[in-house]
């Protein structure tokens, strides 16, 4: 018990050291533009500070995940709590990569709050060590996730670059149509990061004021042979409950602005594990992002992409359509080897069949075939530059749409993944 809390410590402790990383990393990129001194050195001299801190908090993160692996007895990627704190590890260690090969600082600076999301992000889910059900009890299982997670992870930062790229390149000076439209689309990802940093802002205020609400909810299921059982389980919320369980009763909720119930049923047809509950966090970080981002527009009047334009301009795009690229394509077939061809192997001891067409596999493969066609235009067709960039935005939400919204809507074989 003293490792998993020594293990929960360093989880912390590389949460604040991404955020202080990310804080140095802005200091670095912003601070060149304003230092009265060799604009080099600066970035030289912060950017060793921020990419130390960063090392150090993936050190504290490898650290929770090897005393997690030896006080739970089995490697900690075998629920959705675990999952996503390893794919926050992965992402971190292919941003180690790829900023040794290039030396950008500005990778750092939209790398780490995607770290920083995902790991606050895992805090949703329940975050004790769970026994292993037989299909999980296999060494093909844990070659399977930390593969496709690693592929993933290298995704993530062609994401984040190539989101770099947009920004570098869009043009808010212009008013021409095809301008307005991609400036629109450039604020709309800004918008989304809004939406990120409010979830990790709602998330933490509501639990560090000890929220608590309470369902218990009852389900009907059928068998093979049409005989109809009912069964009943509790399920616990830490913010307030704009959407309850479906079919389900309050036991007990603490008063959020005289509420004494949630005003709105989750869809009967969000069959995904624990549906209510994201259904819950992912509309109040809405809110929370549609507030934020009001409050910014209302200080800086003008679009943030537009502000944060004139920081990328010291940056060659030519290097992020390559630094996107080239994270994308060694993403891909570690990729392919983890989600498809270890996870057959996998399935094939687990289940007996190497497919089945669970939602999960359907949206592993529908991945696999979108960064197949990346590559193939790419290579094939001479797609650099903005349309490249798109490609790799777009693809990173398919990602993650696979690995959250498949969870929040479909329900199938890999529902283990986050059962509290």
């Amino acid at each position: 018990m003293r490792l998993l809390d020594f293990s929960s410590d360093s989880f912390l402790v590389a949460f604040f050291l991404y955020c202080f990383g990310f804080i140095f990393y802005a200091i670095t990129v912003a601070g060149a533009q304003f230092s009265n001194r060799d604009p080099k050195a600066h970035i030289r001299r912060w950017g060793r500070i921020a990419f130390i801190v960063s090392l150090l908090g993936f050190i504290a993160h490898l650290t929770f995940f090897i005393t997690r692996w030896i006080g739970g007895g089995h490697i900690p990627t075998s629920n959705m709590y675990e999952f996503m704190t390893f794919l926050a590890m992965a992402v971190m260690f292919a941003f180690i990569i790829v900023f040794a090969i290039y030396r950008k600082p500005l990778i750092g600076l939209f790398t780490l709050p995607l770290v920083v999301f995902i790991v606050a992000y895992a805090s949703v889910f329940p975050q004790e060590v769970q026994p292993l059900i037989p299909a999980l009890n296999s060494y093909w299982l844990r070659i399977h996730v930390t593969t496709a997670a690693l592929g993933e992870a290298f995704f993530g930062v062609g994401f984040a670059t190539a989101f770099m790229y947009l920004l570098r390149t869009v043009d808010f000076r212009e008013t021409g149509l095809r301008a307005r439209r991609s400036q629109r689309w450039v604020e709309f990802l800004m918008f989304v990061a809004v939406i990120m940093v409010a979830f990790i802002v709602t998330v933490f205020g509501f639990r560090g004021m000890g929220y608590e609400a309470k369902f218990t909810q009852e389900t009907v299921s059928v068998d093979s042979q049409g005989t109809e059982s009912t069964s009943t389980a509790d399920v616990d919320y830490s913010m307030p409950p704009i959407f309850k369980p479906y079919n389900s009763q309050v036991v007990s909720m603490d008063t959020f602005l005289g509420m004494k119930d949630a005003p709105l049923e989750t869809p009967h047809w969000m069959k995904g594990v624990d549906a209510a509950r994201k259904l819950n966090t992912i509309v109040w970080s809405i809110i929370g992002g549609l507030v934020l981002y009001g409050l910014i527009r209302l200080i800086i009047r003008r679009p943030i992409a537009s502000v944060i334009h004139p920081l990328t301009r010291a940056i060659d795009p030519d290097d992020l359509d390559e630094i996107s690229y080239r994270a994308i394509a060694i993403g891909y077939p570690i990729f392919t080897l983890g989600a498809l061809v270890f996870a057959m192997i996998w399935a094939y001891e687990a289940w007996s069949r190497f497919w089945g067409w669970d939602p999960k596999e359907v949206w592993a493969l529908i991945t696999w075939l979108y960064y197949t066609a990346y590559l193939h235009l790419r290579l094939s067709r001479g797609w650099h530059g903005s349309k490249s960039a798109w490609l790799g935005v777009i693809g990173f939400v398919v990602v993650m749409f696979t690995l959250i919204g498949v969870n929040l809507v479909l329900v199938g074989l890999h529902s283990y993944a986050g059962v509290d």
